[in-house]
């Protein structure tokens, strides 16, 4: 008796600790929750009617599925660029399998099972898969060295594989239930493990989101194999001794990687930004599930130094080109911006993650003004033509050779558009959160969600029309009455907060507040953390409604951005506008707004799938080339939200607008 009685308490013991070491705060899962939302439900459905499938027709006109079928034969050449292509088909299945769960498609889910087959049958018996070597391991793809995993620090590619391999298996096994592709994962990341390890070979994977990946099929399986090697990984960089670290060469240095020091010693964000934001959500996902206080902290310092130095306005990050990567603090220039579609997407998973550890709005702050403007921007309203950068202007007297000015059907390097395919249809898992009896409203989306609260049912049902509108309707319907706290998002724009940091400020402060009522009538709610705490014991029919103020803000830039000195930029709720060549005479870049400029909204039903525009009165520098004169003319002034520019041909974009002529740049032809 008393050993069994010791084995229970060990057992009890067991599951408190297992339950404490994870993210405090969990999020609910998209498949509880079922959209009807005007912004969002289009965009979802053109990703399963269009993207999805123009994203898998591309894949097999380019050679990517082939690739598996030659891998199964072992006979052929790959016939594809990158030895990363495989995972343009992983990312696919993934967003499918999202997709999936709002759309059921019996034609989807069986052509992602032929997929699903192929790739079986290009997988090596140990457990590798790696089509640029296994159709031909005598002459593998040149970035893949001679022999697995040699080149692995810097070209192959073989760990990203894998990592997207598994985050598409996760995705699947979640929506279908269908173990298929998941066990063709678990045999890849046993094999991974054990490859590498402490005492087995030494690698800082050359691009993360294996880490992500193997988090995840550790929560599935509940092996510990999994979380340890994702650990390894992190942990064995910034010990390469091949790198020159007085460098300033980021290549040279290691830092390009994020391989130049240990991640525990790493304070600031540094080289390519797509890396970096994988490795930044996986050490959230190791510090989360052990608790490790030298992850923690790092990556908190690393999230400061880039909002309050490293981000564009429109949320984008990775200012340079060269090395698709962060610059140096405040090096944030509009003419050469790159802010590749990818690393928006890997700020949306990091910061996603760094509000479930710490259940503070300044993080979903970040997400929402990274998803609503410099992410969604990165796709078309087709749904089948994408930005791989994301431009800050576009002059038509200077085009940089990296920037883009209109979106193109794919690219040699397709990372961005398949990337974009998984991530739209998961927005639904962004949406609400929970820490036992706190319900988290983080996204203004509407739709219905099912949770569960102190073992009883819940509903809550959104109906809104933002971003558009501020005035947000919560339904909340228990199955019996029960007293829970509700912690709806006060953004920070809402707060006069431009940004969590001084690095972007609104110039004039507004003394509007955010008004909430239940049941129609006043309510005194406390703040949290960002949150408004709605303590109530609620039953079925209680309403809640918050109003946002929806005015048009201006926004100054740090001091020491010296590309943005003496220029505002224009954010309503949580857009953020540019200007336009169709709506402003054929040019952008002569226009000044003065400081006192005041602004109208219109939504426009017609144009851009509906949009809100800003209409208001500008300067324009006017140039008579035939007299050698230069003389400025009131015009109107309109400005379209950012993510909807380059629909309408090419031509002149801004997003910052000087407020006074101070000097004037000559250019001749």
């Amino acid at each position: 008796m008393k050993s069994l009685l010791l084995g229970i308490l060990f057992l009890v013991a067991l599951t408190a600790w297992s339950q404490h070491r994870d993210y405090p705060i969990q999020a609910v899962p998209f498949t509880n929750v079922k959209l009807t939302d005007n912004f969002w439900l289009p965009r979802i459905k053109t990703n399963h009617t269009v993207t999805i499938p123009a994203s898998f027709e591309r894949c097999e006109s380019t050679g990517r599925v082939k690739n598996f079928e030659m891998a199964a034969a072992k006979s052929g050449k790959f016939c594809t660029i990158f030895p990363f292509d495989d995972t343009d088909i992983y990312k696919t299945i993934e967003g499918a399998s999202f997709s999936l769960s709002l759309y059921p498609d019996k034609n989807l889910e069986l052509y992602i099972d032929t997929l699903i087959t192929k790739i079986l049958a290009a997988q090596e018996p140990d457990g590798y898969l790696y089509t640029a070597r296994t159709i031909n391991p005598k002459e593998p793809h040149h970035w893949a060295g001679p022999e697995r995993w040699v080149k692995e620090r810097e070209l192959s590619h073989e760990l990203y594989n894998s990592g997207h391999l598994f985050e598409a298996a996760a995705a699947h096994y979640q929506a279908t239930g269908k173990r298929n592709l998941l066990d063709i994962a678990l045999r890849n990341a046993d094999l991974i493990c054990s490859v590498f390890g402490p005492d087995k070979m030494h690698v800082a994977p050359g691009h993360q989101v294996v880490e992500m990946g193997l988090v995840k099929l550790y929560r599935i399986t509940g092996k510990k194999e999994y979380l340890q090697t994702a650990k390894y990984f992190i942990e064995e960089r910034g010990h390469y001794t091949g790198y020159d670290p007085k460098s300033k060469d980021p290549w040279k240095s290691g830092a390009y990687w994020q391989d130049h020091k240990p991640v525990t010693e790493q304070m600031e964000a540094t080289g390519h930004a797509v890396r970096a934001g994988y490795l930044y959500a996986a050490m959230a996902d190791i510090a989360a599930l052990t608790d490790d206080k030298a992850f923690l902290n790092a990556i908190d310092s690393i999230w400061n130094n880039v909002v309050t130095k490293k981000i564009y306005i429109q949320g984008g990050v990775g200012a340079i080109g060269d090395g698709e990567r962060f610059g140096e603090n405040y090096e944030l220039p509009n003419a050469t911006a790159y802010n590749e579609t990818c690393a928006a997407i890997a700020n949306v998973y990091w910061n996603h993650r760094m509000f479930l550890l710490h259940g503070d709005a300044k993080y979903i702050d970040i997400l929402e003004k990274s998803l609503y403007n410099g992410l969604i921007s990165g796709v078309g309203m087709d749904g089948k033509s994408f930005f791989y950068t994301n431009a800050m202007e576009i002059k038509n007297s200077f085009l940089h050779k990296d920037m883009e000015a209109q979106r193109s059907g794919w690219f040699p390097c397709s990372c961005c558009p398949t990337n974009v395919t998984r991530l739209i249809p998961s927005v639904p898992g962004y949406i609400y959160a929970q820490k036992g009896s706190d319900v988290y409203v983080n996204l203004f989306i509407s739709g219905t969600s099912s949770i569960t609260v102190n073992n009883k049912p819940v509903q809550i049902e959104q109906k809104n029309n933002y971003p558009w509108d501020g005035k947000l309707t919560f339904a909340i319907a228990p199955k019996t009455a029960q007293a829970f706290n509700l912690l709806v998002r006060l953004p920070g724009w809402s707060q006069n907060q431009a940004m969590p940091s001084d690095l972007y400020t609104f110039a004039d402060a507004s003394d509007k507040k955010v008004v909430i009522t239940v049941n129609g009538k006043p309510e005194n709610y406390t703040v949290q953390n960002g949150y408004a705490v709605l303590n109530k014991k609620w039953k079925k029919g209680d309403v809640v409604e918050v109003n946002l103020p929806m005015d048009v803000r201006k926004i100054v830039a740090n001091k020491n951005v010296k590309n943005d000195i003496g220029k505002i930029a224009l954010q309503r709720g949580p857009i953020v506008y540019c200007a336009e060549w169709p709506d402003n005479n054929g040019k952008t870049s002569n226009l000044i707004i003065p400081a006192g400029t005041s602004f109208t909204t219109e939504y426009k039903a017609d144009l851009l799938n509906g949009v809100t525009v800003l209409k208001g009165e500008a300067t324009a520098i006017k140039v008579d080339t035939q007299h050698n004169a230069v003389s400025t003319t009131k015009q109107n002034f309109t400005a379209i939200p950012y993510y909807a520019w380059a629909h309408r041909g090419k031509g002149e974009m801004a997003i910052w607008f000087p407020v006074t002529i101070t000097d004037i740049d000559i250019i001749s032809k």
